[in-house]
């Protein structure tokens, strides 16, 4: 069962899949915005909340699925050794939880709600050229801020050069010559 589960997960129809539910649900988080102001019994944002339950169970299942295929987590390719892939566990989990005590009123389960954004985040996690990337930009970070700290300092001298040669001169007069 474990391998034919690995196939149906390593499958190409499968990412596509799940991609597609990722760029949906990211659609749907737009739509969110547009019913943030109305009223719960609205059946725009009961919609939305069974959309919502929707994306949760397909990602839940993924994750399931995969954990299942690969191992969850003492084998050496298992699904939490990708750090991606934790993101995305963590992502699903908040996302349960926040399904889970949806009718509660509570601040914490607000703030589950508002990591719903992260969702997008997971198509990173499924396109390895955009991963490629998002490392070779957070590998560069230490590089972007030395060169910043410079750039800095030289217009911190500039400004104190211009203060200096400029000290008094550029005065606004508020006698008007006509």
């Amino acid at each position: 069962m474990r391998i034919k589960i690995y196939e149906i997960v390593t499958n190409s129809k499968f990412e596509t899949f799940i991609l597609m539910m990722i760029v949906f649900s990211s659609i749907k988080l737009i739509y969110d915005t547009y019913t943030q102001g109305l009223d719960d019994n609205n059946p725009m944002v009961d919609i939305s909340s069974k959309f919502d339950f929707f994306f949760t169970a397909v990602f839940a299942g993924e994750l399931l699925l995969k954990c299942i295929a690969f191992g969850f987590a003492m084998d050496h390719n298992s699904y939490l050794r990708e750090s991606w892939n934790q993101l995305d566990c963590f992502i699903v989990i908040t996302s349960l939880i926040d399904a889970i005590f949806s009718n509660v009123n509570l601040p914490i389960i607000k703030i589950l709600r508002l990591l719903r954004i992260l969702r997008p985040l997971r198509f990173i996690s499924h396109n390895s050229s955009m991963k490629t990337v998002v490392v070779a930009l957070l590998s560069s970070m230490g590089a972007i801020f030395n060169v910043g700290i410079v750039v800095i300092a030289v217009f911190l001298m500039f400004a104190i050069l211009g203060v200096n040669l400029f000290a008094g001169k550029l005065q606004y007069c508020s006698v008007h010559p006509y």
